[in-house]
């Protein structure tokens, strides 16, 4: 790490939105994923008679427009930041139905491993507490607007089926995800401060240190390939534990060499060779299954 680039990262990285909630996500038809589903859960909550079935149709179009109409909103069939907060309801232990659907699924997304069985028992309030408390909500077990707003907008919300982006979306733009490394291996350095980190896809968490990477872990891949995210400040699950995407692995930070807080991540195939992650994660923003890792260039994404 060079002087000089310590310094530009230094004033580079923002303060901290830890305890900032992260956006609403927006979906609209042909969108599919975890949010499409809570999102069709809660319309029928609300009466439409759609299938949860997470791909956003025609029919789960005209539901949207139907209940925005209703509200008085736009109907311009896309769940954003106005159609969330008058969608989403608040559940807790006791209530059942497809609200607690919605919510379950949402806490699936990070690893929650709960039944949607639309019964808001004791493995749901359990898992609810515990997400508050990771991302630094009040832990009353309560799914109301800021734990909903935290549970869509985080792990990527709004990526495609099996995918999230390492950041919440909030945390840092498109452009950021362009970024070319500093380095020379290809890799991203994404410039954040103390901010929760995910799966971008499922795998086995394999715990993982050294000088240059500090506090780390690897996603393991079943054909041998892997995601390396560095530099964190502590991991958020245990070594060896199955995840799927969007759960939280840990929390960013500024270990080993790394001049100022960044998260670093790097895609390795089970070649040895180290791929650039820029593509990849680009299209896990725009919405679109990303290529497969083996496609992604071995050059041409760092500085020098």
């Amino acid at each position: 790490m060079t002087l000089l680039f310590a310094l530009l990262l230094g004033a580079l990285v923002p303060a901290s939105t830890a305890q900032a909630l992260p956006a609403w996500p927006s979906i609209s038809q042909g969108a599919s994923g975890a949010n499409v589903t809570t999102a069709q859960y809660l319309l029928r909550h609300h009466g439409h008679d759609i299938a949860a079935d997470g791909q956003f149709g025609p029919a789960t179009a005209a539901a949207v427009t139907g209940f925005q109409s209703s509200r008085g909103l736009a109907a311009d069939g896309v769940v954003g930041a106005r159609t969330w907060p008058q969608l989403v309801v608040t559940v807790q232990q006791g209530a059942g139905g497809d609200a607690v659907r919605a919510a379950q699924t949402q806490l699936n997304k990070y690893g929650a491993g709960l039944s949607v069985d639309g019964n808001f028992g004791a493995l749901t309030d359990s898992a609810v507490r515990s997400f508050q408390s990771s991302q630094g909500l009040a832990v009353d077990g309560q799914v109301g607007p800021a734990t909903w707003q935290s549970l869509l907008g985080g792990g990527g919300g709004g990526g495609p089926s099996g995918h999230a982006l390492p950041l919440d979306r909030s945390a840092a733009p498109r452009s950021d995800y362009a970024q070319p490394h500093w380095g020379t291996t290809p890799a991203i350095d994404l410039i954040v401060t103390n901010l929760p980190t995910y799966a971008v896809t499922g795998g086995r968490v394999e715990h993982y240190s050294s000088t240059s990477c500090g506090i780390g872990i690897r996603l393991l891949q079943p054909d041998g390939s892997r995601f390396v995210y560095c530099h964190l400040s502590a991991r958020s699950t245990a070594d060896g534990a199955q995840v799927s995407a969007g759960t939280r692995v840990g929390t960013t930070g500024d270990t080993g060499n790394s001049g100022a807080p960044h998260l670093h991540i790097e895609i390795r195939t089970s070649d040895g060779l180290a791929r650039c992650p820029q593509n990849y994660l680009l299209a896990i923003w725009d919405g679109r299954q990303p290529p497969g890792l083996t496609s992604l260039p071995t050059s041409g994404c760092t500085t020098g």
